[in-house]
């Protein structure tokens, strides 16, 4: 089966406002949470670009970690759409033909030790990992090894002309600098420069998939935080009906009211950032 999976941690998984502890011990650092021991070490990262910044760490999950998050996700799976530009309405393509779903913050150990891991590598405040502004940085956590194609490629990368590919390397990937699906890896790569403008050399895709199944799970990390809840919940008590991202009517266009509703809507009693343009204001 030729396909591609997504397993977006997306805003709806993130840390507590901070982590416990840390121990260092050599190379390695053990970030705690709750009552297991993550470790991280920093010497299985190497740099792949400087324009994108990009950094690639062998064996950042382990095969059970990979196992279990594809395990929540296997279900739950929805097929990605598209905007259609006429209508704004959420339309099938032949040519998007990834599924996804998202997770809830901290689901489980495994999940909430992931988070920790993240945050230990990136050294981001953890409250940023969610949707908050531009977006400075993604994880993309690949769950599975790919036989052939589904390599992740940057056409504007300035090593796209110097990267060796043999014939191992998929048409597409030759389109840039392409980094190949490896279970259990992960890829940084940071979409603002050091002086917070836009780097278009961070512009990516994702190449087919020509044989196998891919898997992986994102996690985007953006300027502001977005540990809001009081003061939307004050709001909502005083019955004002507004958006809290300016692209809230694009997303709910796109059907993203129903597929994300957590962030979008609310949920337990927290309200969500887009309720105005999902229409949910009493």
């Amino acid at each position: 089966m030729d396909s591609q999976h997504f397993l977006g941690f997306f805003l709806l998984i993130f840390l507590h406002s901070c982590l416990v502890s840390a121990d260092i011990n050599g190379s390695v650092l053990k970030m705690k949470t709750g009552t297991s021991s993550v470790p991280f070490d920093p010497t299985h990262v190497t740099q792949l670009s400087w324009h994108p910044r990009a950094f690639i760490y062998k064996g950042f999950l382990s095969s059970d970690e990979c196992d279990h998050l594809i395990t929540l996700a296997k279900d739950k799976l929805e097929k990605s759409m598209v905007a259609d530009n006429e209508s704004g309405k959420s339309v099938e393509s032949e040519v998007r033909t990834s599924s996804g779903m998202f997770l809830q913050k901290a689901q489980d150990e495994v999940v909430a030790d992931i988070e920790a891991r993240i945050a230990a590598w990136t050294f981001l405040p953890v409250a940023n990992q969610q949707l908050g502004g531009h977006r400075i940085a993604t994880v993309l956590m690949y769950l599975s090894d790919v036989e052939s194609g589904g390599e992740t490629v940057f056409p504007n990368a300035e090593g796209r002309l110097s990267q060796v590919q043999d014939e191992n390397w998929s048409a597409c990937a030759k389109n840039g600098y392409a980094v190949k699906p490896r279970k259990g890896d992960a890829l940084l790569f940071f979409s603002l420069h050091p002086d917070a403008t836009t780097d278009t050399a961070s512009l990516h895709g994702s190449c087919p998939v020509i044989k196998g199944e891919k898997w992986s799970a994102t996690k985007w990390i953006h300027v502001r935080s977005f540990d809001r809840s009081k003061r939307l919940n004050r709001r909502a008590a005083m019955g004002e009906c507004v958006d809290e991202n300016e692209n809230c009517a694009g997303w709910a266009k796109a059907g993203e009211c129903k597929k994300n509703p957590t962030y979008m809507v609310g949920s337990g009693g927290s309200p969500g950032f887009c309720r105005k343009s999902c229409k949910v204001c009493s």
